[in-house]
């Protein structure tokens, strides 16, 4: 049994947009990392969709880059978040004022 393409782009659509919403709405930077992700999850679903559907492997080629960025991404965003509001009980990305002193 064969899953249509437009089904996967579907999906991959309303990922993509939760996590735009996420980064959007949302002021909590470790909450607007995890939607960034996401996004990134959301491409990899349509890359390897048609990869799949074309039968190349360069989406999956694409999908490994994509995957590795995004671990590296997640990483560094997360050491910056944790030493930057480590004393914080509330974190908010608004307040910027913190980071020029």
């Amino acid at each position: 049994m064969s899953v249509p393409i437009n089904d996967y782009v579907s999906l991959a659509s309303v990922i993509f947009f939760i996590g735009v919403i996420g980064v959007i709405v949302r002021r909590n930077p470790l909450i607007m990392l995890m939607s960034v992700e996401l996004m990134f999850n959301a491409a990899n679903l349509l890359l390897i969709a048609y990869a799949r559907l074309w039968l190349h492997n360069v989406g999956h080629i694409f999908a490994f880059i994509v995957i590795t960025v995004a671990a590296a991404e997640a990483a560094i965003g997360l050491a910056i978040v944790v030493t930057t509001f480590r004393p914080e009980k509330y974190v908010d990305v608004d307040d910027i004022r913190r980071l020029h002193g």
